[in-house]
Order: C-alpha cells, then structure tokens, then sequence
C-alpha cells in the first residue's frame, strides 16, 4: 500500500462520516465488490476485526492485492482523489 493510500486509511479510521460517505458511494460499493467477490466477504471480515484490534496486516494485504489489477489500482486511486476533496 502506497503513502497516501495508508494516509487515507488512517483519516478513514478517525472519521466516521467520512466513512459512511465512502461506503455508500458507488465507488465504495465496487470497492466492497472487489474486496468481497472470492469469498463473499470472509477475509474482509477477519481483516476488519483484527483491524479493530489494531493488526492491520490483513487489511493491508487485501488493499494490496486489490491495486495489482489495473480496475482496482483505478478504482482506489479515484477513491483517494474523491475524497481529498
């Protein structure tokens, strides 16, 4: 995971409106697609809750493997940019 996509998670994390915003953007909605689609949702959930314990390893590796393909590199780079703003 890049610099400014830790940073965004971070202020993710902090920002609970923010967050809310994100997920029921359509670009939130592909992202939960994208993050869920193998597994219907299994391994995102085991990240989320070693997140919330603050282990962010698995979280980290699914961002990561998301942004390998070419949609989902465009996918969170349009999510960075959308919510810089």
């Amino acid at each position: 995971m890049d610099e400014n996509t830790a940073r965004l998670a971070e202020h993710l994390k902090n920002n609970p409106a923010l967050l809310r915003q994100l997920a029921q953007s359509k670009d939130g909605q592909s992202l939960m697609r994208m993050l869920t689609q193998q597994d219907q949702g299994a391994a995102l959930q085991k990240a989320a809750q070693s997140a919330a314990r603050g282990d962010t390893t698995d979280m980290v590796r699914m961002v990561t493997q998301l942004m390998q393909s070419p949609d989902g590199a465009a996918l969170v780079e349009r999510i960075n940019k959308a919510l810089r703003k």
